[in-house]
C-alpha cells in the first residue's frame, strides 16, 4: 500500500521495481504511452504533465486511460511547472485535469501538486494491475535515402544503433531535470520532438540548444499539430514550431511539415 513518501522522477523511463505501490509525480507528458508505462510498473497513483494538452487532448489522454483501470491520476498545467522536471512539478505544479478516481479522493483542478500527492498517499492505494502490451513503439519510416528515418514514440527508445539516423519522436522537447546529457542518447543526425505547448520557462524547447551544442539538428512540432506520445502523428501531422541553428543551417525553417523538415535534412547530406 502507498503509505510512504511519493516517488518523484523526471521521466517514466526512470521507473523501476521500486515504483510498485508508490504514488508517483513524474515529469513525463500525460499521453497514453507514458501512463501505460507507469501502470506497467505498478504505480498506485500518478501525476503527469499536461504537455499543453494539444491535439485531440493527447497530453492528458493517459490520465483518462488510467481512469478505466481505476488508478487515480491528474495532470499538472504546462504553464505552472516545467515538463521533464518532477521536482519542479512538485514545487510549482498546479492541476489542470483530474480523472474520476482522483476526483473521488478530493483532487480538483487548480490544486497544488504537492497537496494532491499528500491526498493520494493518505488514501493508501493499491498498486495498479499490470496492463497488456501496446503496439510497437518503433518503426522505420524510410531506409532508402542517405540516412535512415526512424519513428520512436519515446526518446527513451533511442539507442547506440540510432547514431547517424534521423529520429522522429513522440516525446516532448524538454531536458530531463535540466540535464543536457538527457537530450538524446546517441549522436543522431537530426531529431524531432513535440513542443508540449512550450510552457513555463520555455521548457518544452530546452532540448534544442543542448543538441545544437553537439552539432545535432533538432526541431519541435507544435503540440496542436501532432499528438504527443505518437511518433507517427509527428510524422504525418506535425508542423515545425521551433528549431535550432544546425537545423537552420541545413535549410529548415519554422512552418515546414515534418516530412519537409526531414527532406531538408536528407538533401543537406
Amino acid at each position: 500500500m502507498a503509505d510512504v513518501a511519493p516517488l518523484v522522477v523526471d521521466s517514466v523511463t526512470h521507473l523501476d521495481a521500486a515504483a510498485r505501490g508508490r504514488v508517483t509525480c513524474c515529469g513525463s507528458h500525460g499521453g497514453v504511452y507514458a501512463a501505460w508505462y507507469a501502470a506497467r510498473h505498478g504505480v498506485a497513483g500518478l501525476l503527469l504533465h499536461d504537455a499543453g494538452i494539444g491535439r485531440e487532448r493527447a497530453g492528458v489522454g493517459g490520465i483518462f486511460w488510467l481512469e478505466s483501470r481505476f488508478v487515480p491520476a491528474a495532470a499538472v498545467a504546462h504553464d505552472s511547472a516545467r515538463i521533464g522536471d518532477g521536482a519542479d512539478m512538485l514545487a510549482r505544479g498546479v492541476l489542470s485535469n483530474v480523472n474520476a478516481p482522483g476526483s473521488a479522493l478530493g483532487l480538483v483542478i487548480g490544486m497544488k501538486a504537492s497537496v494532491a500527492l499528500d491526498l493520494l498517499v493518505a488514501a493508501r492505494l493499491p498498486a495498479a494491475e499490470a496492463p497488456g502490451g501496446m503496439d510497437e513503439a518503433r518503426q522505420v519510416i524510410d531506409d532508402t535515402g542517405p540516412a535512415q528515418v526512424v519513428a520512436l514514440d519515446s526518446n527513451g527508445l533511442v539507442g547506440p544503433e540510432d547514431a547517424g539516423r534521423i529520429i522522429v519522436t513522440g516525446s516532448h522537447g524538454g531536458l530531463l531535470g535540466g540535464r543536457k546529457g538527457s537530450a538524446v542518447k546517441a549522436d543522431v543526425l537530426a531529431a524531432i520532438y513535440n513542443d508540449a505547448g512550450i510552457g513555463i520557462d520555455r521548457a518544452g524547447l530546452s532540448r534544442l540548444p543542448a543538441l545544437a551544442e553537439r552539432g545535432i539538428a533538432a526541431a519541435t512540432v507544435s503540440a496542436f499539430s501532432a499528438r504527443i506520445g505518437d511518433a507517427m502523428s509527428s510524422w504525418e501531422d506535425g508542423y515545425i514550431s521551433a528549431l535550432n541553428e544546425p537545423a537552420e543551417l541545413r535549410g529548415a525553417c519554422v512552418g515546414l511539415s515534418t516530412r519537409e523538415f526531414v527532406a531538408k535534412m536528407l538533401e543537406s547530406l
